[in-house]
C-alpha cells in the first residue's frame, strides 16, 4: 500500500510541475491543485496509512492499552484543503478576470501587458 501511494504522490507531483511550466494560465492553476493534492497524500502517507482504534481513552484508564490512529495528519489535511479551496477559487478568480480583461490566458502576454488584439 505504502508502494502504491508514493508512486500516485510522484505521479500528481510530475503532473502539478508539469502542468505548472505551461505558459496557460488556466493549466498553471491545474498543477497547483495537483500539487496541493499530492502533498495532502504525503501527509496521509507519512502519518501512516495502517488502521488502529481512534484514540480515545475511557475515564477509568490512564494510558491506552491498544495501538491507535494519529489524528494529527488528518487534521493538518483538514486544514490544508480548507486553505487549497479558498486559494484556489482566489485564483479562479483572477485568472477570469485576467482573461475578460487582456482577453487571453497566456503568460507571456499577460506579461507583457499585451491583449489577444495587439493593444
Amino acid at each position: 500500500m505504502d508502494i502504491a501511494a508514493a508512486l500516485l504522490i510522484g505521479l500528481l507531483t510530475a503532473s502539478g510541475v508539469y502542468l505548472l511550466l505551461r505558459r496557460s494560465l488556466l493549466r498553471m492553476l491545474f498543477g497547483l491543485i495537483l500539487l496541493s493534492n499530492a502533498v495532502n497524500l504525503l501527509l496521509l502517507t507519512a502519518g501512516g496509512l495502517t488502521r488502529g482504534q481512534p484514540p480515545l481513552i475511557s475515564g477509568t484508564e490512564t494510558v491506552m492499552d491498544s495501538a491507535a490512529a494519529n489524528p494529527l495528519p488528518q487534521a493538518l489535511i483538514l486544514t490544508a484543503i480548507v486553505i487549497g479551496f479558498g486559494l484556489i477559487a482566489f485564483a479562479l478568480v483572477l485568472v477570469y478576470r485576467t482573461y475578460k480583461t487582456m482577453g487571453t490566458l497566456d503568460a507571456d502576454a499577460v506579461a507583457a501587458g499585451t491583449s489577444r488584439d495587439g493593444s
